[in-house]
């Protein structure tokens, strides 16, 4: 494979033979997204003392419920007594202060405009819906990055990938931030309560179309969807009668659409009246006011046992393996079910259970994890932005050079959270380029500040080796391996035992080749 224009425009010094070095670590990258664990064979000779690394359950635990352990969170994570301590005190996150992910709501003022404000812009041409939805987005990757509720992040992300409202659906930037919001005030509190919040909200009607449902024509799309994707699944064996009464509960629950001011209530005047039926959930549905009817089903549903099914097979997808053992999602779905569908006991019981604690090295990072991780983990810092060619803004379009822009998944059922969906060759060359292009510092270049490469350096002068095992460390937190020391001497050209200086060719137009390896190796690409 031939290097991009792209990858040789770091310097026209002498080079290595880049497009070896970078086979290399596309091969490396193939094992990771196979996921595959290669042997850990560190080079102890090469082991540079730093700071103290945490142990491989703790880095594995913390790397699973936030977007890098960068070297502030190992810190912190020793400062709570250990991996589970610190886990307990991200479940709440009243007890974590944030002050910079606090900070983050001055960033982007469109985010605090009414629904009807957002449309009075969006119609006077002034500001579009798409630029309110391109600041959410930047401001969700934003969080990420800065916040110290990391395990809130995670959670919040998984959630409303689960109740899926695409930004780009029709009408839905007047009420989409606030749909965000909703989740994440629910993201650790119950499912029930995520449920009864997001099935009514007027982004999902006006998305899956409750929004203009009523008696006379019942829109089934909400109705099915609940049932299919939010809940207990196509394991409960429903019928269309069922979808049907489904969706016939669900009306009244509209949106003044493609209005001035796009109110939102409940419209007794919509809502059918009759007997209705879902699986085991009836009512004669008398009053025409069928808030009550809502809430009772939405319980009906919460506490069904597939929907305890469904929320633990899922969980454990993306928090343990592709294929989670049942055994697991059996044990996972008995403590949702015994706790009320309290959220934080699946948790709890989910990191302690031994399927966790064996599955190091098996979640592949996602587009968008990826993005975030390696600004937080390549110590980049971005600053507020004063003009929209800042980083701040060019985020989301950095995410969809990589696939993935956040919460723009265009179908109900959200994005794959398996592994594999995330594996193939585009999105690994999608993620390099967006690698290299940072560990250059090209772009973005605005509004952003890149660490210089001397500061990388553990020392004055250092052995190449104990500057590759230093920077293994803080990047991927854990020692350099056999692999990984020979991919980055492929990368530069150099030997072990070379002493690097700032003046170094490899701390000047060859850093770039060496910093994008780390972010290219296996160890990266899995959470």
């Amino acid at each position: 494979m031939e290097p991009s224009a792209s990858a040789v425009r770091d310097g026209t010094a002498p080079s290595p033979n880049h497009g070896t070095a970078r086979r290399a670590v596309i091969a490396g990258s193939g094992l990771a997204l196979g996921a595959s664990l290669l042997p850990d064979i560190a080079d102890a000779a090469a082991h540079h003392h730093g700071a103290r690394l945490l142990p491989t359950q703790a880095r594995h635990l913390a790397g699973r419920f936030s977007y890098g352990v960068t070297p502030a969170l190992a810190k912190e994570v020793r400062h709570h007594g250990g991996a589970r301590k610190w886990f307990d005190w991200q479940l709440d996150p009243r007890h974590v202060p944030d002050h910079a992910g606090r900070a983050l709501d001055s960033w982007f003022p469109h985010l605090r405009w009414s629904p009807t404000k957002v449309a009075a812009m969006n119609d006077s041409g002034k500001v579009g819906g798409w630029e309110v939805m391109n600041d959410y987005q930047n401001w969700l990757l934003l969080r990420r990055m800065r916040s110290r509720q990391q395990v809130l992040e995670v959670m919040t992300e998984f959630w409303e990938n689960h109740f899926n409202v695409p930004v780009s659906a029709d009408g839905v930037y007047t009420w989409r931030v606030r749909y965000g919001r909703a989740i994440r005030a629910r993201a650790l509190d119950s499912f029930e309560s995520l449920l009864q919040a997001v099935t009514v909200h007027p982004a999902m009607g006006m998305y899956l179309g409750n929004a203009v449902s009523d008696k006379d024509h019942p829109n089934e799309n909400q109705g099915r969807e609940l049932l299919e994707l939010h809940t207990v699944s196509l394991a409960a064996g429903y019928k269309e009668r069922d979808v049907v009464d489904s969706a016939r509960i669900l009306t009244g629950w509209q949106v003044a659409m493609w209005t001035e001011h796009w109110d939102a209530g409940y419209n007794e005047l919509a809502h059918y009246v009759g007997k209705v039926r879902v699986l085991g959930f009836h009512s004669r549905n008398h009053s025409a006011d069928g808030k009550k009817l809502t809430r009772h089903y939405l319980h009906y549903l919460a506490h069904h046992p597939d929907t305890a099914q469904h929320i633990a097979a899922k969980l454990a997808t993306a928090f343990v393996s592709d294929h989670p053992p049942r055994s697991l999602v059996n044990r996972l779905a008995r403590v949702y079910l015994a706790h009320g569908t309290q959220i934080k006991p699946v948790l709890r019981a989910l990191v302690d259970s031994p399927e966790f604690r064996h599955s190091v090295g098996q979640v592949i990072r996602d587009p968008e994890n990826d993005l975030v991780a390696t600004y937080r983990l390549m110590g980049v810092h971005v600053a507020k932005p004063h003009a929209a060619d800042r980083t701040a803004h060019q985020l989301v379009w950095q995410a969809s050079g990589m696939g993935q822009e956040p919460m723009a998944w265009p179908a109900p059922n959200g994005r794959p959270i398996v592994g594999a969906a995330w594996s193939s060759p585009s999105r690994v060359m999608g993620s390099m380029a967006t690698h290299y292009s940072m560990a250059n510092g090209w772009w973005p270049n605005q509004g952003v500040h890149y660490p210089k490469p001397e500061s990388w350096l553990p020392g004055k002068s250092v052995r190449f080796d104990r500057l590759v095992d230093h920077m293994a460390q803080r990047i991927l937190h854990r020692h350099a391996d056999h692999n990984l020391q020979k991919a980055c001497r492929q990368a530069v050209a150099v030997k072990a035992h070379d002493q690097i200086t700032a003046d170094h060719p490899v701390m000047q137009w060859l850093f770039g080749r060496l910093l994008t390896t780390f972010f290219d190796s296996p160890d990266f690409f899995r959470r």
